[in-house]
């Protein structure tokens, strides 16, 4: 009862920014908030990157913990990630985590399904190959179109991967809702490994959304020091890393890889020097927030504020950056089915983006 009423006291915090944008804090004292899906008009699922799954009814404010998800490695940047409500089947979620397998600590997929707030009939629908014991970029969005699941994995903090598609490192995979491997993927009969692939030459893309209005997939991925890019993904191209980037070495001001660009590479629609560290994207289409109807929403994570980004078409064009003043690592966004927008930070608190117009 403490744990409820203490949140139920933070939910009328409401705290205004620079630009009349407001924040609404909702729940406090989490374990790293990594993924946000909606339950019901009222509530969301939440994963804690320490393996715990809960339910927030993010209009009183009360947290309801309801297990423990089995074998997560909690690790360095893995542990329990993203989770997203199926579009295929009611009552059925997707989960991302690592765990340690066979040939190493993976980025796995799971589905289980709730029922009356119980997880229940968990179950590993695609562990992925990369063979790496890091505890480095994990990638692990998930997003849909309407008939297939796309997962991103990053590196795993080895380079090479990017350009090995005998890996699922460094890729965004894309796969059927029990997690089977679709005919039509672009490197189906090259082998077992490549088949699930949908592109890749990817870093560590952390950002992932499917544009239902206009059957269009864009991630936003980590660069190294600078180079940070938001890509079209396209089927079975090749997204340069670790050949092509606008970053620098950690170590000092050279260049990582041959070029910026190159033939035959598909090139970032945005580029980001210095980096903000995005992690998740949501393209907003609602009334509730007009400033932001038609753009990308992407959380920053180095530079803790909610990245604001136009988009023309194929184009991105300007950004704007909101909630600087709220120092927060944004790490994901949730936009709810009755237009709210719901986010959480690194720091463990769960907030509602307040609209301009206090519509």
């Amino acid at each position: 009862m403490k744990w409820i009423l203490s949140l139920l006291l933070i939910v009328s915090s409401v705290t205004s920014y620079a630009g009349e944008w407001s924040v609404k804090l909702i729940a406090d004292s989490l374990n790293v908030p990594w993924g946000i899906a909606e339950i019901d008009p009222k509530r969301v699922m939440v994963t804690e990157r320490n393996g715990r799954v809960g339910i927030l009814n993010w209009h009183s404010g009360d947290y309801q913990p309801i297990l423990n998800f089995p074998n997560v490695v909690a690790t360095g940047q893995g542990g329990l990630l993203d989770v997203a409500r199926s579009p295929f089947k009611p009552g059925e979620y997707y989960f991302t985590y690592s765990r340690d397998v066979s040939s190493g600590i993976e980025t796995v997929l799971a589905k289980g399904q709730l029922v009356e707030n119980k997880l229940i009939n968990l179950k590993d629908i695609f562990v992925s190959f990369s063979g790496s014991t890091s505890g480095r970029h994990y990638g692990s969005r998930i997003t849909f179109d309407d008939s297939h699941i796309y997962l991103s994995i990053g590196d795993r903090g080895e380079r090479s991967n990017g350009q090995n598609l005998q890996t699922h490192a460094g890729s965004i995979i894309r796969l059927m809702p029990d997690g089977a491997v679709p005919l039509t993927n672009p490197f189906v009969s090259s082998s077992e490994i490549a088949s699930a692939i949908w592109s890749y030459g990817h870093r560590n893309p952390q950002g992932l959304f499917y544009d239902q209005s206009n059957n269009k997939l864009w991630s936003a991925e980590h660069g190294p020091r600078g180079g940070d890019e938001i890509n079209l993904i396209l089927k079975g191209e090749n997204y340069g890393w670790p050949i092509t980037s606008h970053g620098k070495e950690y170590w000092g001001p050279i260049s990582v890889g041959e070029a910026t660009d190159k033939i035959g590479i598909q090139s970032p629609r945005k580029v980001y020097i210095p980096s903000i560290a995005p992690s998740s994207m949501v393209l907003y289409r609602g009334k509730r927030y007009p400033e932001l109807d038609g753009k990308l929403l992407i959380g920053a994570l180095k530079l803790t504020h909610l990245n604001i980004v136009e988009l023309d078409a194929n184009a991105v064009g300007d950004e704007s950056r909101i909630l600087v003043e709220l120092g927060e690592r944004i790490r994901a966004l949730l936009v709810t089915s009755n237009d709210r927008i719901l986010f959480s930070t690194d720091s463990g608190k769960i907030y509602q983006l307040l609209p301009t117009q206090g519509l």
